[in-house]
């Protein structure tokens, strides 16, 4: 379905970013990887990619500057010939309530959770305009639309994320280019594994489908957004979530 496409796919070595990676590639994508610190985990996923006999090329830079944006980009487009695709992953949270967070704690949320997105964006549009084609997919939350005790950091950026989305879908529709973003609920990943039973238990009473999500549950996602199929989608926010949030 994506023989031939080259998708770039931002904080990609683990969790949801490793299961949208590898389901471009098995749909035959060109994968860019995107990292901020190297370890084996990217390794593994590399080698995993090229297993499958696509393309894989390993970008490593911070998202929140700039500058490091600018020069990922223009690597990829170089060494791989087009950016078809770009999946903007990379996040972090920092939690904590409002009366105790620190400003750091909330700047360097918004700078790699949104600025992030935004430099990405700002750096691929003008390649993708130029094809008359492209794809930009932004992962937002479920917790940008409703917000979350003791997140006010996190829920601001993926607030904002979703105005991001919206507004860049209206600028450059015109020239072939959707924009959409995914809002996941509670899904199975290293920052859920860190609550306790009872707390996961009492999550999962408030899912509709009571359970958790799967990363590959938002990677289906990504892969029809990312295809010839969703060719009239744009500005859209797309909740995988079970049903919790409606």
């Amino acid at each position: 379905m994506l023989k031939g496409k080259i998708a770039m796919v931002t904080g990609a070595g683990r969790g949801i970013g490793k299961a949208i990676a590898l389901k471009l590639a098995d749909l035959g994508a060109s994968i860019a990887l995107n990292y901020r610190t190297h370890n084996e985990d990217i390794d593994k996923l590399a080698k995993e990619i090229e297993d499958k006999n696509v393309k894989v090329l390993l970008v490593q830079g911070d998202v929140s500057d700039f500058n490091q944006c600018s020069d990922m980009i223009k690597k990829v487009n170089n060494e791989l010939g087009r950016i078809d695709i770009l999946v903007n992953n990379a996040g972090i949270t920092k939690d904590g309530l409002l009366m105790r967070m620190k400003e750091e704690d909330f700047d360097k949320v918004i700078d790699i959770n949104l600025k992030g997105t935004f430099n990405c964006i700002k750096h691929v549009t003008p390649i993708m305009m130029k094809q008359r084609e492209g794809r930009i997919i932004n992962l937002s939350s479920v917790i940008g639309l409703v917000g979350n005790a003791g997140q006010a950091n996190y829920a601001a950026s993926k607030a904002g994320i979703i105005g991001l989305t919206k507004s860049v879908a209206k600028e450059i529709g015109s020239r072939g280019v959707t924009v959409n973003a995914i809002a996941p609920g509670f899904i199975k990943t290293d920052m859920t594994e860190v609550l306790s039973d009872k707390v996961k238990a009492s999550i999962q009473d408030n899912i509709p489908l009571r359970r958790l999500g799967e990363a590959e549950d938002v990677a289906e996602l990504v892969a029809f957004l990312s295809s010839d199929k969703a060719g009239y989608i744009t500005g859209q926010v797309i909740n995988v979530d079970g049903g919790m949030v409606m």
